[in-house]
């Protein structure tokens, strides 16, 4: 069973809770938060955040394409994050790493890793099991809009051969250039989340968008849906935690 996140980076910021509200059924928002260091452009910070944490019912998926996650991962989640999703190529080391899962967790917030398309998908390894989100750019970070990268359907097989493979918990989730056709090519390669902004927020019926997103494969599916009861669980168990 896949999830969709509608990215915020597409909504119309004149009005943006409204936005927001206007796809509040799809549960998960997608909040990219960029500091025009690490990605080239800047959107918002902590205190926009905040003030949409009460308006809305829904799970904040906050990614943040800065330079010092650590410096900020904390300012997010008192904001209202219920995922911190962080780059791998904005840390220095394995201890900062670590340090920034540990972090996260420690605040009781849910923890995930992004990686660039020309990022190598198995820099992750050492910590699979550690965290409850792997994000793959299916794009390069920093805009929307842009076309979708074919590369990114072999790091999320990767992903979920590995999750089914040593029963990790994360989240597979993918970021970038999703349509109604790329939707499907990555619901084949195992993704659970996906991340759809500029599909979602420049059409007027947003429900009729996410629910293309996820009709094509989870119909061709319909008969062996035991496969993805594991992904469902996660989902459940997620909202009781919140």
């Amino acid at each position: 069973m896949a999830i969709v996140a509608p990215s915020i980076l597409s909504a119309d910021f004149s009005k943006l809770l409204e936005e927001i509200k206007s796809v509040e059924d799809a549960e998960f928002l997608h909040i990219d938060i960029m500091d025009g260091h690490f990605v080239p452009n800047i959107t918002i910070g902590p205190l926009v955040v905040n003030s949409i944490k009460n308006k809305v019912d829904m799970i904040f998926d906050c990614h943040l394409m800065i330079s010092n996650p650590l410096k900020y991962a904390i300012e997010f989640i008192k904001s209202g994050a219920h995922y911190i999703t962080f780059h791998i190529e904005a840390l220095n080391n394995h201890e900062e790493v670590i340090e920034l899962i540990n972090l996260v967790h420690e605040n009781n917030c849910l923890v995930g890793i992004s990686v660039k398309p020309n990022t190598d998908v198995k820099v992750l390894d050492p910590y699979l099991e550690l965290i409850d989100l792997a994000l793959v750019m299916s794009v390069e970070p920093g805009f929307g809009g842009q076309s979708f990268m074919e590369c990114s359907l072999d790091k999320i097989k990767y992903l979920s051969e590995m999750k089914k493979k040593n029963n990790y918990k994360y989240l597979i989730e993918v970021d970038g250039g999703i349509n109604e056709k790329t939707a499907d090519l990555v619901k084949s390669a195992g993704v659970e989340v996906i991340v759809a902004g500029t599909y979602v927020f420049k059409n007027e019926d947003r429900k009729k968008i996410w629910r293309e997103i996820l009709r094509n494969r989870d119909n061709k599916r319909s008969s062996n849906y035991s496969d993805y009861d594991n992904e469902y669980k996660i989902f459940q168990n997620f909202l009781l935690w919140w």
